[in-house]
């Protein structure tokens, strides 16, 4: 055996040099694990910050005077809104207060229906009188040039909830509620969003 074959065994079995070894690796993963815990901490504040701006900006959709209002935090006990809400054909998402002047003023709720392509996330104003104040939709699976109708508002069928009320009964296509010719299915999945808020406001109280 050569003298350098010797003199590398020496050293790999050298406690000293294997101490040093296993402190640098551990000092490593240590920094290493820290940059990725600053890093996932900065990106999930900057993602909360845009969900939240986004969220504020569909609620500011919904309610009479943007400039005035005020949104609370998510409501918490939301229970029975919820309940009220599936019962209605719909899913609860959140609830959010609607604040004018320091005082509450009605709700934003953001609920889930099915459209004709999957869900269809949504925006609900309702104010003090469980009166609906605006629709604006969030996010959803819809056809391009037929169901997007819907959801881009076009011949005003999300403006035709506006004033619609719990008093008027269920709202329903065809009844109380026109559809966008074409996407029957995207209209009634609108409408039982709706419903559900309207349903969940009322569970509030």
């Amino acid at each position: 055996m050569s003298t350098e074959v010797k003199t590398k065994e020496k050293v790999d079995m050298d406690p000293k040099y294997i101490i040093k070894l296993t402190v640098t690796l551990f000092v490593t993963c240590v920094v290493v694990a820290a940059l990725l815990g600053l890093v996932d901490n900065v990106t999930r504040e900057k993602i909360a910050a845009i969900n939240w701006e986004n969220t504020v900006n569909a609620m500011k959709a919904v309610v009479a005077d943007p400039d005035t209002t005020t949104f609370s935090d998510p409501l918490e006990d939301i229970e029975a809104a919820a309940a009220a809400a599936a019962a209605a054909g719909g899913t609860l998402d959140s609830v959010y207060e609607v604040q004018v002047g320091g005082a509450g003023a009605g709700y934003a709720i953001k609920v889930v229906a099915s459209g004709s392509q999957g869900n269809i996330e949504m925006m609900v104003g309702v104010d003090s009188e469980n009166v609906v104040t605006g629709v604006s939709i969030v996010d959803n699976s819809e056809t391009a040039g037929i169901g997007s109708k819907v959801m881009e508002n076009q011949n005003g069928v999300l403006d035709q909830f506006i004033g619609k009320s719990a008093a008027d009964g269920t709202l329903a296509v065809g009844t109380n509620v026109d559809a966008i010719t074409g996407a029957t299915v995207s209209s009634k999945g609108v409408t039982a969003g709706v419903n559900a808020a309207l349903a969940a406001a009322g569970a509030i109280g």
